[in-house]
């Protein structure tokens, strides 16, 4: 008997990807570009780098990001329990509540409103706003859970419900501040206990959200794309338990040579070596869930999003380790390395995962057997792959040069290069980043014209297809 899933919400959602993702990439390469021509921002105040820059960061992390995360884990919950989803109210609420951050950030980030906290700017008002759609979003994902029809829980609903169940957690923890007026509020904590907190919270904004998230995306999407069960589902779990337990502790590589004591940096530095084992684990696991399929790659293009995206989250989590020993983290710090890094990962391996799940899923929602035309996903793809690999490539290669230029010294003791020399030679990258950032949105652009001419021919009665296997339904 068909199941009558709630594909609503997960199409508003779907479609809220693919509009945030276009606007925040266009923020990231406007402020890109600010940085290798800083008069661009027209001496307008809410123009300057410093407002837009977090923008950028909660569209494409809070806007993009997420809702892709809501729009793959409603469809795969249900999916995967074989029932409605819990409350069509509090799913409708999650939607309209989290649209409603999103532009609350729109508005107050330019303004210059925000707590000044890395992936926390946004003031008191909306900081509880957040809580509550989240609260509801637990409440909506758990309660399908319980109903479910079958008794087995598909491990990527294990990995979607460990990111919401901990960003609960952090949001609360380090959303803790002392209103002082509307508009600004100061954190319950001081010194470097705030940034300890911070950064515990920071760097698990990236361990759940950008990387648990997604995992739950991985384990449900690249199986059924490939049309093959997972390699192991033994490592799947495996890894689940792996990541969740380790990542908590690798926040404090964050601040190395800073005033937090040594030994809470060292513990931060081995749990992120630490994280290499369970990270490649299940890299590898959704490598080899395509054995015996790699011949689809040649004409599959929404497999080739999937499958890179992997080979991104290998470079990154191999990349993340390394550049939290101390002794690399002392040439690293504070250049754009660390940008290099962030992005191949957000980039390539958030941004692609998304993409791939997202084209997988429009089609379904609209009733039609494929995306409008599948040369255009294709033309994406390669776009998006040769801007990624600039961007990370200029980045690298800057961040190095920046660090080496900053230790030089002279045989009597003193600098070899000050500083605007460090800038004036990375000038060059930037224009390279810039043209990076351009290929990717570019793409972004092609994605949205494929979503659109997809959903204009959306037939009237959705039918989902009949459940087969509970646990790949």
């Amino acid at each position: 008997m068909e199941q009558h899933y709630n594909y609503k919400v997960v199409k508003q959602f779907a479609i809220a990807t693919v509009v945030w993702g276009v606007i925040g990439m266009l923020v990231g390469v406007i402020i890109a570009a600010q940085l290798a021509w800083p008069a661009l921002n027209l001496d307008i105040p809410w123009l300057t780098y410093g407002r837009l820059r977090p923008l950028h960061t909660n569209a494409v992390i809070f806007a993009f990001g997420i809702c892709g995360l809501f729009a793959t884990s409603y469809y795969v919950v249900q999916r995967t329990c074989q029932v409605r989803l819990f409350s069509d109210k509090l799913a409708a609420f999650t939607f309209w509540g989290w649209q409603a951050v999103i532009l609350s950030a729109v508005v107050t980030l330019p303004m210059g409103f925000t707590r000044g906290k890395e992936y926390a700017e946004l003031e008191w008002p909306i900081a509880i706003l957040i809580a509550l759609v989240w609260v509801s979003y637990a409440v909506v994902f758990f309660g399908t859970l319980i109903k479910r029809k079958v008794k087995h829980i598909y491990v990527a609903n294990w990995f979607f419900a460990a990111y919401i169940i901990a960003v609960t957690i952090l949001h609360v923890v380090n959303g803790m501040s002392m209103p002082a007026s509307l508009f600004k509020s100061y954190s319950v904590y001081a010194g470097v206990q705030d940034a300890m907190i911070q950064w515990w919270y920071g760097h698990n904004a990236v361990g759940f959200i950008l990387t648990a998230g997604y995992l739950g995306m991985v384990y449900y999407f690249i199986p059924k794309q490939a049309e093959r069960p997972v390699y192991s589902y033994r490592l799947s779990i495996v890894h689940f338990w792996a990541l969740i337990f380790t990542y908590m502790w690798a926040g404090p590589h964050h601040l190395h040579y800073t005033a937090l004591p040594d030994w809470t940096q060292s513990v931060g530095m081995v749990f992120s070596l630490v994280l290499l084992a369970p990270s490649w684990g299940g890299m590898i696991n959704g490598m080899m869930t395509l054995s015996g399929a790699w011949h689809k790659l040649r004409t599959d293009p929404i497999l080739k999003f999937m499958i890179v995206s992997l080979s991104f989250y290998g470079i990154a989590t191999f990349e993340g380790p390394m550049m939290s020993i101390k002794t690399i983290n002392s040439l690293s710090h504070y250049t754009d390395w660390t940008v290099a890094h962030v992005h191949g990962g957000a980039l390539g391996w958030v941004g692609f995962i998304t993409m791939g799940s997202i084209y997988y899923i429009i089609p379904r929602l609209a009733g039609q057997q494929k995306m409008h035309s599948t040369k255009l996903i294709d033309l994406h793809f390669w776009v998006a792959t040769i801007g990624v690999v600039l961007y990370i490539a200029a980045m690298w290669i800057a961040g190095v040069m920046q660090g080496l230029m900053w230790r030089a010294v002279n045989p009597d003791g003193t600098l070899t290069f000050t500083f605007a020399e460090s800038v004036k030679a990375t000038y060059p990258y930037y224009v390279v980043r810039v043209a990076g950032g351009l290929l990717y949105l570019s793409g972004m652009c092609v994605m949205a014209y494929n979503t659109w001419m997809t959903l204009r021919n959306t037939k009237t009665a959705v039918a989902p297809i009949p459940a087969v296997n509970a646990a790949h339904a």
